[in-house]
């Protein structure tokens, strides 16, 4: 079946799968293309933005990813805990007149919500999406690290810095999508390998510079063997301590990346899977970024141990099932619609909800049961009102559908739809989403001289404020960082967290699927890269037996 998106106006597909899916969840076939309902799912998430604010309820200062500005009351975590109030008190009636989304705007206004996701971590509180981290800051979607810094979706690292999905490895600086790696800077692709610098698809190498498609080599620069006095001598020679140099020396890490063979869909133990940067799982469609999942379709964003599942946005880390147009939920079963919902069954249309069940189009419940719009039921009554207010939503077309965009209280661009789906300020505001401003205050000319060397460069930095040499931002170099710096032997970064985070994400592919012939062997595939990229793409039998 062919449908036309009322969003882009783009034709696409409802597959056989995709119907089977919906008839068994009851759901009517969405009105947004894939791509368009995976945008209007990042608009309710922000990961990065945090702010200094009140805790509504103490009075104490915090750290929030809600400004002040949000219409809804914010609680430190401790607060919103705690037994001093209950979201149950907020609940209302449902009115079978009015449209839900109308009604759930009311409720969404005036429950009180936890000021970000950070648990269980310590001396992190600069994390967002974070659960059990030490000495962590500025790292969001990432979970057991110790002392690593502005990263995304990293976990189980130590002393890592500026990395975006990186996994058990240590020492790690400007890593992408890397597995089990030490001591390395400027990686790409790379697993179980060790000091290696500059070098994009790596599996079990060492002392490697400048390289690509290397599989168990040692002491190799630009592909080629050295001997080991001969690569430590041209070892020393690579400055990556002085600005000026680091500069060249990227410049040449992406020709090199640029002409490295690209498999069509990067996967690994995976069966009968479309996308790519999937490990481990079964029976995928349009995946992207995602582990141990089975029998999903249209996933992206870190999604982790789901099965039986469609249209998901970081979803993880406890398993969950028959999920649907969710976002930063863990540990469901039969969830449908909701945000950052953990360790609920039967939930329909909810926003940080947690170990409960039963519940529709409820907001901040915890340990609650047969809950619609926050008022309490008996089982008798929740089961009697759900099919009615579901058919209901049928009419006024809403079932089947996320929560509308303009129900977010965040701008766009302090969401991760920015970085995905990347608009100027009049193409959001022509949209109808709200822009967040520039602050004057945050955007300070820079008085201080950084140093070209790193090892001119004294602890007095830690106490100046540098300006971004992309965006103008403020920002600083912390205390941590700089020790790292110095132990890696690599330069002051002169752009901001936020910039040096879009860049990484700026070399993934797109999150969208096209066929284009094989380089060498010229046969159909399916990838993530168009067919008028200029990179050289094989299937994934000519790319094994092309790389080294």
């Amino acid at each position: 079946m062919n449908k036309k998106c009322k969003n882009c106006g783009n034709d696409f597909k409802i597959f056989d799968k995709d119907q089977e899916f919906y008839n068994k969840i009851n759901v009517q076939i969405p009105t947004l293309c894939a791509t368009c309902r995976t945008q209007r799912r990042h608009t309710f998430r922000n990961e990065r933005n945090l702010y200094n604010r009140k805790c509504d309820l103490t009075n104490k200062n915090i750290i929030s990813v809600y400004s002040d500005k949000v219409q809804f009351p914010v609680y430190d975590h401790e607060a919103w805990h705690s037994d001093k109030w209950d979201a149950i008190d907020y609940g209302q009636d449902f009115n079978f007149n009015k449209n839900f989304f109308e009604q759930f705007n009311v409720l969404y206004k005036k429950v009180p919500r936890i000021n970000f996701m950070n648990q269980a971590s310590e001396n992190s509180d600069y994390c967002n999406y974070a659960y059990r981290n030490k000495n962590c800051y500025l790292i969001f979607g990432s979970h057991y690290n110790e002392d690593c810094l502005y990263s995304n979706y990293v976990w189980k690292n130590i002393n890592c810095l500026d990395c975006l999905e990186v996994i058990q490895s240590e020492l790690v600086y400007e890593g992408i999508y890397s597995d089990s790696c030490y001591k390395c800077s400027f990686i790409e692709y790379c697993f179980n390998s060790s000091n290696c610098h500059f070098c994009y698809d790596l599996i079990g190498c060492k002392n490697c510079l400048f390289s690509s498609n290397l599989r168990n080599k040692e002491y190799y620069i630009f592909n080629k063997p050295y001997s080991k006095e001969e690569y430590e001598k041209m070892f020393l020679k690579l400055d990556e301590g002085t600005s000026s140099t680091i500069k060249d020396l990227y410049s040449q890490y992406k020709n090199i990346r640029g002409k490295a063979i690209k498999r069509d869909m990067f996967q690994k133990n995976c069966e009968n899977c479309f996308g790519t940067d999937i490990q481990n799982s079964k029976n995928i469609y349009m995946g992207f970024n995602a582990k141990y999942i089975e029998d999903c379709r249209y996933v992206d964003t870190q999604a982790t141990h789901v099965a039986d599942s469609m249209d998901l946005t970081c979803i993880g880390y406890d398993p969950s099932e028959l999920l649907y147009e969710c976002v930063g939920n863990s540990g469901n079963t039969r969830a449908l619609f909701c945000n950052s919902c953990w360790h609920d069954n039967d939930v329909y249309y909810c926003e940080q909800c947690f170990d409960s069940k039963d519940l529709f189009g409820c907001i901040g419940l915890k340990h609650k049961q047969y809950c619609i719009l926050n008022k309490q039921y008996s089982k008798e009554e929740y089961e009697e009102m759900l099919p009615k207010i579901i058919e209901s939503m049928k009419k006024n077309k809403e079932w089947g559908e996320f929560f509308p965009h303009t129900l977010s209280q965040f701008c766009y661009n302090e969401t991760i739809a920015q970085i995905y789906f990347p608009m100027t300020e009049k193409e959001a505001l022509e949209k109808g989403y709200a822009w967040k401003k520039k602050e004057p205050k945050e955007y300070k000319k820079q008085k201080y001289v950084v140093p070209d060397k790193l090892n001119d460069i004294q602890e007095s930095i830690l106490n100046e404020i540098l300006a971004c040499e992309e965006c103008g931002r403020n920002y600083k170099v912390m205390p941590t960082e700089l020790t790292f710096y110095k132990k890696m032997n690599v330069a002051i970064p002169r752009k901001c967290p936020d910039c040096r985070h879009k860049e990484r994400v700026s070399l993934k592919t797109p999150r969208r699927l096209w066929e284009r012939k094989c380089g060498k062997c010229g046969m159909t595939i399916q990838t993530t890269y168009a067919p008028e990229r200029p990179e050289t793409v094989y299937c994934e039998k000519c790319y094994l037996e092309s790389i080294n």
